[in-house]
């Protein structure tokens, strides 16, 4: 009877503690999925926030950036950075200065998003071949590796949200004599897609796709690469506990911006032209009173290059870049800066360069 006893007893241990390992592994299975949810949520969060910041605090240039790449040669309505800003306000007043933000920050909150946080995945995939091609598992990424994750992030984010840019420059260049007029974002969405078709809200994607490619991977190159060689090399005294301040961080982030801009302007110029393909009222959205017979129509991207170069010389690609200038420099700065003070406030572990 004792014997019996005790086996019972050993086997009613046996059973509790097998039981407790299964409750634990099972806590533990859903813990980890669960953390991992709530890390990738917030990095969203930050990169939303930092890319609807960075945009409302330059709309102005932006709406002007647009309007100065799209404007007819023949009837000049917006003649530089100064000039340009004070006939917006002196025509359509303090909201015209914002016109097209809202649908802007409707387009770049999801983009960012998705391009800070495919960013991070990209390195983290492409750091992980590079480590086992090259059998050396202290390797880092190189300014290259950045360029292509910074790539990969720029054609996932942009291909995901081109409709709304499509919708966002059309809402943009619309002024108060226009022929046309656009009541909002599905006003834009669904008058396209009745007259135009579903690919029109695509138009412009290739030149677009082109562009993102060196001007995603060089903001996220230039950056990574200054930061790090910052952080290594800490001249002037810019680095302390291996951490760069605010300024020294804005700094980076408006070289990056510089270079990438610069580099990937003309490809901008000619998507925002392809982006007016088939709108019959563009010309006059465009100077603003109807009076421009100028053509709009291309028949794709290398056309439109041509045409561009070809009737209004090789400057016309980079019409508007004094105000994107202005705009993107603070803007690139501004979008890394609050993304990682963001991530530090949700207390997210995971930072670009850790």
């Amino acid at each position: 009877m004792a014997s019996e006893d005790v086996k019972r007893s050993e086997s009613a241990v046996s059973t509790f503690v097998n039981l407790a390992e299964e409750a634990k592994l099972a806590s533990e299975g859903v813990k980890a999925p669960s953390h991992a949810f709530l890390s990738i949520c917030k990095s969203l969060v930050a990169g939303g926030v930092a890319g609807g910041v960075s945009r409302t605090a330059v709309a102005p240039l932006e709406r002007l950036k647009i309007l100065l790449q799209v404007q007819n040669p023949h009837n000049i309505k917006y003649n530089g950075t100064i000039q340009g800003l004070k006939y917006i306000w002196k025509t359509e007043g303090f909201r015209g200065m914002f016109k097209g933000n809202g649908t802007n920050c409707a387009r770049i909150i999801p983009n960012s998003a998705m391009k800070f946080f495919s960013y991070e995945e990209a390195s983290k995939g492409i750091l992980y071949l590079y480590r086992r091609q090259s059998g050396n598992e202290d390797a880092e990424l190189t300014p290259l590796l950045r360029l292509g994750a910074g790539a990969c992030a720029g054609i996932i984010a942009m291909s995901a949200t081109y409709p709304m840019d499509m919708v966002r420059g059309r809402l943009t260049v619309q002024t108060e004599k226009s022929a046309r007029q656009y009541r909002g974002i599905f006003h834009a969405l669904s008058t396209v897609l009745r007259e135009e078709g579903p690919r029109a809200l695509y138009k412009g994607w290739l030149p677009s796709v082109i562009g993102v490619v060196p001007y995603v991977g060089l903001n996220f190159a230039v950056y990574e690469s200054l930061k790090d060689w910052l952080i290594k090399s800490k001249p002037l005294g810019l680095v302390e506990d291996s951490e760069l301040s605010v300024t020294t961080r804005l700094a980076c982030g408006a070289a990056a911006g510089t270079v990438g801009q610069t580099v990937a302007y003309p490809l901008d110029v000619v998507r925002r032209r392809m982006q007016m393909v088939g709108w019959k009222d563009a010309a006059s959205v465009v100077t603003g009173d109807g009076k421009s017979k100028a053509s709009l129509e291309y028949t794709g991207m290398v056309d439109a290059f041509r045409k561009t170069v070809r009737y209004e010389g090789f400057g016309a690609l980079y019409k508007g870049l004094v105000p994107n200038s202005v705009k993107v420099v603070p803007s690139i700065a501004i979008a890394f800066v609050t993304y990682e003070l963001v991530k530090d406030v949700l207390g997210v572990e995971l930072r670009i360069s850790d």
